[in-house]
């Protein structure tokens, strides 16, 4: 639900969803038109439908278990490098870098301005703690930084905790 979508936004609907599909299962076994009456005024309907084939897919191929590694969930319907690596690292502690937009813009903003996306995710990578709870960490808090402080119009560079390591901070 987070995806593109403000949390504010989301809240009204997160517990709602929840309520009327508690697992994996129930949200398998519901007929599509009932996921997209469940999801009505989120906007984004692919993710609906995409979350629902994720629920099938995952009842019938593994047994009722999330895959942990990115790889398994990348073959998951709907499920790109961003998620992949966001569940695999915030829900199994993997190692995985998770590149939304704000992460994207902390990376090229302190390490490479002119960064492709694929060095983007290289840098994402090479950076990322070694393993379990570190990683989880780490991710979160490059999120928060370009959300809170690495912002895209008005960056607060003064309060900025890697300013003196940032290659666009102003000198």
């Amino acid at each position: 639900m987070l995806q593109q979508t403000q949390v504010s936004r989301v809240l009204g609907y997160y517990d709602r969803f929840l309520a009327r599909y508690p697992t994996l299962d129930a949200l398998a076994a519901a007929k599509p038109k009932q996921v997209r009456e469940a999801w009505e005024g989120l906007g984004y309907y692919a993710r609906a439908r995409n979350l629902h084939a994720l629920a099938r897919s995952v009842v019938a191929d593994c047994t009722g278990t999330m895959p942990q590694t990115v790889d398994e969930l990348r073959a998951l319907p709907g499920v790109g490098p961003y998620t992949a690596g966001a569940v695999a690292s915030f829900a199994y502690e993997q190692r995985a870098a998770a590149v939304d937009t704000n992460v994207a813009r902390v990376i090229r903003r302190v390490f490479s301005p002119r960064a492709s996306n694929r060095r983007t995710w290289e840098i994402a990578e090479s950076i990322l703690p070694r393993a379990g709870r570190a990683v989880w960490t780490h991710n979160q808090s490059i999120m928060e930084l370009g959300a809170l402080v690495c912002v895209a119009r008005r960056p607060k560079c003064g309060i900025c905790p890697v300013r003196t390591e940032c290659r666009s901070a102003p000198r």
